[in-house]
């Protein structure tokens, strides 16, 4: 146990550290932005109404209007005016009016500026060769001259095309569009945006509706509403396909289509109003998750029932994950749940798999040690069920046979000048009468010379072991005539090979005998000694099997035994009783 502990220890060392190597590839922030963008629209938090209406400059509003982009800007001047007089309290313009037009279209839209107005100025970094250099590009002077409000509306996607961070809070076109309305924007900082919905989740007309709104809209509209213009050409946000002014969101993977940038912006705007943002926790949050996963797949794989490490880690992933909702829906703070997920399910595996290989190397061992003494059956049963295999010695009623070659020791003076021969001779005795013990259930203990010694009820119960003993000492006998007959070429001299058998039954010591390095799966105990002595004694009462007292209880009305005497065995005070089977004296 101490040893499965100090293993799994490694391990899980071994496979946190493997983790934490992984965390620094760029691969990894993606899979934590998947992450975010799985969680954050699973039941996002919303605000209580849109806080933006978007006027959309779409394909209606080209056919419209009948006029190409772009548009002469006494156009958005109108546009300004007809919002006004319909009660719009701010409006931005996703556009930036950068480079001179028309004077007087120009003139015109500079006129219909205000404080209620916010334009856009894009920031852009260039990379040159002696260096990167960031540009703003900001509107045209001359609209600024009535206090307009000039906010920044580039946003930058992560490293996987995903629009996730929201732009700085001061400076943001989204930010001074609140403060032209009047509304205090709250701090954005290193924060993530919250979405609300995928493509059109924000109230959106047409261009051409926002200019005559009493004919196209419902009366009071736009009243105390904020307006955002901007593109939002159908044409341009399919993902496939890409678009201008068009951005990949969380929501995309599940729509396959890119939100228009104005609606990134409308998203932005009422992210800053009610503080839906989303944080990011420190760095070293991840390394104490990480640390945390590790520790939870440890704790899981202390079981070595394979079921409940399947559910413990269940039950791990199921907590990491909904706390990670949790917390992220309450209090608005992305703790990603890759770190501590990946880690947990990494040292759980990487333990079972070692744990695999341990299990692998110790079934074999069983089979190794056991298939040869006994049967195949009881060696699947040892490895399916090891407990069955108690190690290190107990005490239990066994019973022993010792089955002697009679004769062995002359056939062996004759062959003593071909060993080679002699071992084929013994080898093709011994191997029948093994095959017998094993298909009656007993366990070969060893081989000594001519003689097999053998036991039933141990490593696996045998109620009716002293039965089997007997059936198998019967068969033995039973098998000789054959054996003598496949081996007559061999038995020099037209030698007639006979065996005896004494089998008893009683308590022994079984298990794991020898040294640390070496050792036998064996049995210590009076009752050996006795059925070694029965097998002596076989051959001065005459018959080929001798079975204790003890045995012959055990089998008493399932073979028909026949009482041969009474003997002394060599250490003993008492007489013993000694039986044979009946059928061996017809």
């Amino acid at each position: 146990m101490i040893r499965r502990f100090r293993t799994s220890l490694i391990v899980t060392l071994a496979a946190t550290l493997l983790v934490g190597l992984a965390t620094l590839l760029p691969a990894w922030g993606d899979l934590e932005g998947r992450a975010f963008d799985a969680m954050s629209t699973l039941h996002p938090r919303l605000p209580e109404r849109p806080g933006v209406v978007i006027v959309a400059i779409d394909e209606p509003s080209f056919s419209a209007l009948g006029k190409s982009w772009p548009w002469h800007r006494d156009v958005h001047a109108r546009l300004i005016d007809a919002l006004r007089k319909a009660g719009a309290k701010a409006i931005g313009f996703d556009i930036v009016f950068s480079d001179p037009s028309d004077p007087t279209a120009d003139a015109t839209l500079a006129g219909a500026m205000g404080k209620d107005i916010a334009l856009a100025s894009s920031k852009q970094m260039v990379s040159r060769t002696y260096g990167d250099t960031l540009i703003e590009t900001k509107p045209l002077p001359q609209l600024l001259s009535q206090g307009t409000h000039v906010g920044v509306a580039s946003l930058v996607a992560d490293g996987d095309g995903v629009l996730r961070s929201m732009p700085e809070a001061g400076s943001s076109m989204a930010a001074l569009l609140a403060a032209s309305g009047g509304t205090l924007a709250k701090p954005g900082g290193d924060r993530m945006i919250q979405y609300f919905g995928g493509p059109g989740s924000y109230p959106t007309v047409s261009y051409y509706q926002a200019l005559e709104p009493e004919k196209y809209l419902p009366p009071d509209y736009f009243k105390g509403e904020t307006v955002l213009v901007g593109l939002a050409l159908q044409t341009s946000v399919k993902m496939s396909g890409g678009g201008a002014d068009a951005f990949e969101t969380p929501y995309s993977i599940q729509s396959g289509l890119l939100t228009p940038g104005v609606e990134v912006q409308a998203t932005i705007y009422d992210n800053l109003g009610n503080g839906l943002s989303i944080a990011r926790a420190p760095g070293w949050i991840g390394i104490v998750l990480l640390l945390l996963g590790a520790i939870a797949g440890f704790i899981a794989s202390r079981s070595q029932v394979l079921w409940r490490r399947a559910v413990a880690l269940v039950v791990i992933l199921g907590v990491v994950l909904t706390g990670s909702w949790t917390i992220l829906y309450e209090l608005r703070l992305w703790l990603s749940p890759v770190n501590p997920a990946v880690c947990a399910t990494v040292v759980v595996l990487f333990i079972g798999a070692i744990d695999f290989a341990i299990e692998q190397r110790r079934r074999n061992a069983v089979q190794g040690a056991f298939s040869r003494y006994v049967s195949p059956t009881m060696v699947k049963r040892l490895i399916d069920d090891p407990s069955l295999l108690k190690l290190g010695g107990v005490s239990r009623e066994l019973t022993i046979l010792f089955a002697d070659i009679r004769g062995f020791t002359t056939i062996s003076e004759i062959l003593q000048d071909e060993p080679e021969r002699l071992v084929h001779l013994i080898n093709d005795i011994l191997t029948p009468l093994s095959d017998i013990v094993t298909a009656n259930g007993g366990t070969i203990d060893k081989y000594m010379g001519d003689c097999i010694m053998a036991f039933w009820n141990a490593p696996l119960d045998d109620p009716q072991h002293g039965l089997h003993a007997v059936e198998a000492g019967r068969a033995m006998i039973e098998a000789m005539p054959g054996i003598n007959i496949s081996l007559a070429d061999q038995l020099p001299g037209g030698a007639d090979i006979r065996i005896g058998v004494g089998i008893n039954t009683g308590r022994c010591v079984v298990g794991n005998m020898g040294s640390t390095q070496r050792f036998d799966y064996s049995v210590l105990g009076d009752a050996v000694n006795a059925a070694s002595r029965l097998e002596g004694m076989s051959k001065e009462l005459g018959v080929a099997l001798v079975i204790g007292e003890r045995t012959a209880a055990a089998v008493d009305g399932s073979i028909e035994l026949t009482e041969i005497g009474e003997i002394v065995l060599r250490g003993k005070v008492e007489n013993t009783r000694v039986y044979t089977l009946s059928s061996l004296l017809s």
